[in-house]
């Protein structure tokens, strides 16, 4: 399974850097559609999105999880982040309608 990073270009490139695949996203539309492109692809077991392009899409990336297990979509502080706590409990019931 392969493992792709979706954000700017540090973002991007300090993943493929690391061996990582990558595919470059500027806006959020760019990230969304680059993101439902790569749950398409069966080869693709864990997308990490970038935080700065992936807030403003949390409503369409969890009904993309809720739609699909495989693969994960994880969002990923990028360069120059501010830490945030996250409230998975929260997350997990939006995904399952509870």
């Amino acid at each position: 399974m392969r493992v792709v990073a979706v954000g700017g270009k540090a973002f991007v490139t300090g993943f493929v850097l690391s061996g990582v695949s990558g595919q470059y996203a500027s806006t959020p539309a760019e990230a969304l559609s680059v993101v439902q492109k790569l749950v398409a692809d069966p080869k693709v077991g864990l997308i990490m999105v970038s935080d700065e392009v992936a807030k403003p899409l949390a409503s369409q990336l969890t009904a993309i999880r809720a739609q699909r297990a495989t693969p994960l979509i994880y969002e990923v502080p990028g360069p120059g982040s501010k830490k945030e706590k996250v409230d998975y409990r929260a997350m997990l019931r939006s995904i399952l309608g509870v």
